[in-house]
């Protein structure tokens, strides 16, 4: 296990602050649109990261946590016309990746983003993202026609079916996020089929391959459970003793299913020290990296937010070698 971030530097300067945290691990996508991803772009990306001290771990598949209507490759989630084009895409991308030596790409299969209520004060006056689901509108309008679970389970597995297969033989890792938050089947017209623990097993047995698992967020996994703190380690343990885990979202809550707040990582209800401790002893051993973070009182509130989780992953790390 190491420390990682997805957060993207926004210059020279951010990277070499990084390596002074001790964070050498990068996911990071290429500039551009994803269509101009060729070999030769992403291996010009990623002597870009190495010439900055850098490892370049991952990159994101052009199917983000945006909401279906603002997807770039909304045809795989609709079973649109373009559909098998944008599949097709996806792979050769895939192969180029394994090229260029990256080993790892996430995605998410997300219809409705990530929806949030109003933000909540927390320790000494910080903004929490946050979701109460008794302020949200039940009757929302959807992103796309309504669509039965079974429909979004068969549009899953068609895809599956398709790069699956193409990331084993190139031996790259594909890492779906889960469905943050869990929201009561029907909301905006869909059943989120990766807001809980049965539907994240199910995901990942689906076309199972060593190269098929999860962009786990520790976060986003409480936020699908009642009681977090008793759950998350059996949960951990299930996909981690599978090798089903490809990199961490290392976020702590306060609260639980259909209320919550999300907190710097000392702040919540998750023993996040204790949940690397499984992570450990199941053989984990990539990236564990900041994720959503409070809103801070400083002259760059989402730097010093992730400064402070990047030492307390920094330390985490430390203590769990040791036990």
């Amino acid at each position: 296990m190491y420390i990682g971030t997805q957060r993207e530097p926004r210059h020279d300067t951010d990277f070499k602050m990084l390596t002074q945290f001790g964070v050498r691990h990068i996911s990071l996508d290429p500039p551009g649109p994803w269509t101009d991803w060729t070999l030769e772009a992403l291996e010009r990306h990623r002597d870009h990261v190495e010439a900055r001290g850098m490892v370049l771990d991952m990159i994101q598949l052009p199917l983000p946590s945006v909401p279906v209507d603002k997807a770039p490759c909304a045809d795989i989630l609709l079973a649109g016309p373009n559909r098998d084009a944008q599949i097709d895409a996806i792979c050769r991308l895939i192969e180029n990746c394994s090229k260029a030596g990256i080993p790892a790409a996430k995605y998410n299969f997300n219809y409705i983003g990530i929806p949030r209520s109003a933000d909540e004060i927390g320790r000494g006056g910080a903004r929490l993202p946050s979701f109460r689901w008794d302020r949200m509108d039940p009757d929302a309008p959807p992103h796309c026609e309504p669509l039965s679970e079974e429909e979004i389970w068969d549009r899953a597995d068609y895809f599956l079916r398709h790069v699956v297969p193409v990331a084993e033989s190139a031996k790259l890792r594909l890492a779906c996020h889960p469905h943050d938050p869990y929201t009561p089947p029907g909301y905006r017209g869909v059943t989120r089929i990766l807001g809980t623990f049965e539907g994240m097993k199910r995901f990942v047995q689906t076309h199972e391959s060593p190269y098929h698992g999860l962009n786990f967020c520790i976060g986003t996994m409480a936020e699908n459970l009642d009681h977090p703190d008793a759950e998350i380690d059996g949960i951990v343990r299930w996909f981690g003793e599978r090798g089903k885990l490809f990199n961490i979202h290392f976020r702590n809550i306060r609260g639980g299913k259909l209320g919550f707040s999300e907190v710097l990582p000392d702040d919540g209800d998750v023993d996040m020290l204790r949940v690397l401790r499984v992570l450990k002893e199941v053989g984990y051993k990539y990236m564990i990296m900041p994720d959503h973070v409070p809103e801070i009182d400083a002259v760059d509130p989402e730097g010093a937010a992730f400064a402070f989780s990047y030492g307390y992953i920094a330390a985490a790390l430390q203590a769990a070698k040791g036990s």
